[in-house]
């Protein structure tokens, strides 16, 4: 994206929100790089150098402000693009935890080094440095919001070393953690808690009522406007509860997490769509007649993404011609006699998410008895075969994913929309086969009709099904 100095400028003298993590202002009369919402002066459009990523402007030497804290800002990117586009979404989303570049390229069927000359052409930064800045940054934040060991802070933050830890943040910043964590502005909450920004407006209330309507008994409870669940990641174990603050979510974490908080938080802005820019995707398709009413009824609604993928994708196999009170139903049945159950969680939350191993080890006709039909629980089987092997990768999922889905005898087109628009996070991902979708907009068809959606045809569905 190349990115006009004026349109910068104008939007950091007006500190408009909605430019927020689009792009960062470097200062060059202080070498601190800022948000565009930045409450300190103004400075001169001369002293101006503005980079699309935070990773960008720390390569070309700036410094993340104290005052706006880059690292709080929103993200700005989704999958749905170029090569990348791809890539920079998977570090935003959880830094790469636990993986290397080649394991990335790997995922997105290219090589590492055709990956590096891609990104170095398109963002100005290696690969490599883009990883790292986006550990940094997450691990800051850890020093100003938590209580949390610094060596915790390392391994939550996907280093595999404290000493390594500690020398990539010395050299980047030039302060030690502990002397940076003493000038922190602010004192450390005294629980495990993080604030994810959004970009307003944010219909919080309508995203807790879908997740409401289809909760997973023991795994997953909607309190008033808190929404808690269960968590299995990366091998930790432990629960998770976010709930709305002022243009943010405010998210609770159990200590046990505390070894993978990069991607547990990242999973959490995939699951509550927190990315999302809603003003392009409001002027897009509040200019339908369709959906207008819907969009001035209901401003900043989002696509409910999934914390676990192969939950998600047990849970539309279960919804496949049955009602959703049915598919919860048959959901709460599936973990109670499958799942492990979750000790000393809170209140409404006993068990842990599903492993696909369990599943896979079992007899199909053990999981028909749920209730379901014996063709449907061989799809189950079968995915949770594809899943333990590893054949199926549901915590990177890619349209590889989506087309090895659909191999699978039971799996159909529907399925593969709807796991596009939810687990893949595309924007314009529409399940046009859909029921619902087909009585809201007849007489016309949901091809002809979801043409002049693009590219935001997901959010298009969630308005009508919302509807």
């Amino acid at each position: 994206m190349v990115l006009d100095h004026a349109a910068c400028c104008a939007a950091i003298q007006a500190r408009d929100a909605r430019f927020d993590g689009v792009f960062f202002t470097a200062v060059k009369s202080t070498g601190v790089y800022c948000r565009p919402v930045c409450p300190a002066r103004t400075p001169k459009p001369v002293n101006c150098v503005f980079y699309e990523t935070a990773a960008a402007a720390e390569a070309a030497g700036f410094r993340p402000c104290l005052r706006c804290r880059p690292e709080r800002s929103p993200a700005a990117h989704d999958g749905d693009g170029s090569l990348a586009r791809r890539f920079l979404s998977d570090v935003q989303r959880d830094g790469l935890f636990g993986a290397s570049v080649e394991q990335a390229a790997n995922r997105l069927g290219v090589s590492s080094r055709h990956l590096r000359r891609a990104v170095e052409r398109e963002c100005g930064v290696t690969p490599v440095g883009m990883i790292r800045t986006t550990r940094l940054l997450f691990a800051r934040r850890l020093l100003t919001e938590t209580r949390l060991p610094i060596s915790a802070i390392a391994f939550g933050s996907g280093f595999g070393s404290l000493a390594r830890f500690n020398h990539c943040f010395r050299a980047h910043y030039g302060v030690a953690p502990s002397a940076f964590r003493v000038r922190a502005s602010r004192p450390p909450a005294a629980s495990l808690r993080l604030t994810l920004a959004w970009r307003e407006p944010f219909a919080w209330d309508a995203l807790v009522r879908y997740w409401s309507t289809r909760a997973i008994p023991g795994v997953e409870r909607v309190e008033g406007a808190r929404y808690s669940r269960t968590v299995r990641y990366h091998g930790c174990r432990g629960w998770i509860s976010a709930s709305p603050a002022k243009g943010a979510v405010e998210l609770t974490v159990s200590d046990s997490l505390a070894a993978c908080l990069l991607p547990v938080a990242g999973q959490v802005r995939a699951m509550f769509d927190l990315d999302a820019n809603p003003h392009p995707i409001a002027a897009a398709l509040g200019a339908d007649p369709l959906l207008a009413p819907l969009v001035r009824r209901t401003p900043g609604l989002r696509v409910p993404g999934a914390f676990d993928g192969f939950e998600l994708a047990l849970r539309a196999i279960l919804g496949q011609q049955v009602t959703v009170a049915a598919a919860t139903t048959l959901a709460g049945r599936l973990i109670a006699r499958f799942a492990e159950p979750a000790e000393g969680a809170p209140h409404g939350l006993t068990h842990y998410p599903v492993e696909p191993a369990a599943l896979a080890e079992a007899d199909p006709a053990e999981i028909a008895r749920i209730g379901i039909p014996g063709a449907r629980a061989a799809t189950i089987h079968a995915v949770a075969e594809r899943a333990a092997s590893g054949a199926l990768d549901f915590h990177h999922p890619t349209a590889r994913t989506l087309s090895d889905l659909r191999a699978i005898r039971g799996i159909g087109q529907w399925t593969c929309d709807y796991l596009a628009m939810r687990l893949l996070r595309w924007p314009d991902a529409f399940p046009e086969g859909d029921l619902g979708l087909r009585k809201a907009i007849a007489p016309a068809t949901p091809r002809e009709a979801s043409e002049r959606w693009r590219p935001w045809r997901a959010y298009a569905a969630l308005y009508l099904w919302t509807a």
